[in-house]
């Protein structure tokens, strides 16, 4: 029987996902997953998500060889050692690390699917990799997938839309049936693919980040299947998959 693909429109909406009883695929293109699957690629450790700037700072207090990293206002905040931009996920800042992450919406999505059995982190670099792998669980454990969109301060996120279109897209054909609004998104990405970061930079979050000068971020953002890679969150961490 073909997985039931469903999609839901912001962080606040994941509690639906994880009460389906679904594999939960989380997605915050600009920037936070995309900057998870990064520091993943780099080698860093582990990625531990937090909702609040306070749970972030008494983390790094227990642990202080962990790195804080994230934004607020898509700035980084005071004493934290990375902001959001996946660039500065390099190797030489995060190999061997783990690294604390707090961002406005991403690792609230991530927290609140934490009673999920499965929750994978999915961006435009690691697309087809998620969609192959997420299907073969889903299949095995005979169960539906979520794509839950991080969204921008609990709003509909443009970005993150098209995102799921392409993760949705690579799902093999034959194994998966859509919601209606994974059908929607699908249909939005094969419209945008062609000129993919163009129509990316349209949404309202990538002229507000162009305009406070991450311009590189969205480009770099806005790579197709450049990484083979499953990043998943389990016991409070995000991980690769074995």
């Amino acid at each position: 029987m073909p997985a039931k693909v469903s999609l839901e429109f912001s962080a606040k909406d994941t509690d639906i996902a994880v009460e389906r009883g679904d594999l939960i695929i989380v997605i915050d293109v600009l920037r936070c997953s995309t900057s998870i699957v990064n520091a993943l690629a780099n080698g860093a450790k582990a990625v531990i998500p937090t909702v609040t700037l306070k749970e972030a700072y008494r983390l790094r207090s227990q642990h202080p060889d962990y790195l804080l990293a994230g934004e607020r206002g898509s700035h980084k905040p005071r004493d934290f050692d990375l902001g959001n931009s996946p660039l500065e996920f390099t190797s030489e800042k995060v190999c061997g690390k783990n690294l604390i992450m707090t961002t406005t919406s991403g690792t609230v999505a991530l927290v609140r699917s934490r009673q999920a059995e499965w929750v994978f982190v999915g961006a435009f670099l690691n697309s087809g990799t998620i969609a192959r792998k997420t299907v073969e669980i889903a299949e095995k454990e005979e169960k539906g997938v979520s794509l839950v969109l991080s969204g921008e301060k609990g709003q509909f996120s443009f970005e993150d839309f098209i995102c799921a279109g392409a993760i949705t897209e690579r799902f093999p054909r034959n194994k998966v049936c859509h919601s209606d609004k994974a059908l929607a998104a699908l249909l939005a990405f094969k419209q945008a693919q062609d000129n993919l970061c163009k129509n990316v930079m349209k949404a309202e979050h990538a002229k507000h980040l162009m305009k406070i000068g991450f311009m590189r971020d969205i480009e770099f953002s806005c790579q197709l299947d450049v990484l083979k890679m499953v990043p998943i969150y389990r016991d409070g961490k995000v991980t690769l998959l074995e």
